[in-house]
């Protein structure tokens, strides 16, 4: 399919993508936690190395971010999408933190095509870190057009 557009019908149940790659910086943590998550074991080193997690950690809002980031620029802007409709469900399973190394995969496990000339795809995703382990998983429902509306 490279290069060319795609649409809800073109996408089948079990496909998978695979990410590219994004180096979070500490710097990157304490911006966006600063403008959107100002908690201190996201925005001060000295305060988060007392905190439970023992050091500075991303925002789950900005690991997110980082997800729709990488779905984004994995389908190259080709899925001719119409919105976001939810994500259904977001586990946080362990911290981000400075200098990890995040990719990942998304996986569809649902299309549904309706006679609005739309199809609702859900698609199953989950964010390693550099060694491997799951730090988000995620579950999200987009509407994509379809090639054609039914036919009635």
């Amino acid at each position: 399919m490279s290069g060319a557009d795609v649409f809800a019908e073109d996408l089948t149940v079990g496909e998978k993508y695979e990410f590219g790659h994004h180096t979070v910086t500490e710097e990157e943590i304490v911006s966006f936690a600063s403008m959107w998550d100002p908690q201190p074991f996201h925005i001060d080193s000295e305060a988060a190395a007392g905190h439970g997690f023992g050091g500075l950690i991303a925002s789950g809002l900005h690991t997110l971010a980082i997800y729709q980031r990488l779905t984004v620029l994995r389908v190259d802007g080709r899925w001719k999408a119409i919105a976001g409709r939810k994500i259904q469900e977001a586990v946080f399973v362990r911290p981000v933190r400075p200098n990890d190394v995040l990719t990942g995969s998304m996986v569809i496990a649902e299309v549904s095509l309706d006679d609005r000339g739309r199809g609702r795809v859900t698609s199953t995703a989950e964010l390693v870190n550099g060694a491997g382990e799951v730090v988000l998983t995620a579950i999200a429902v987009v509407f994509l057009h379809r090639r054609s509306p039914a036919v009635q």
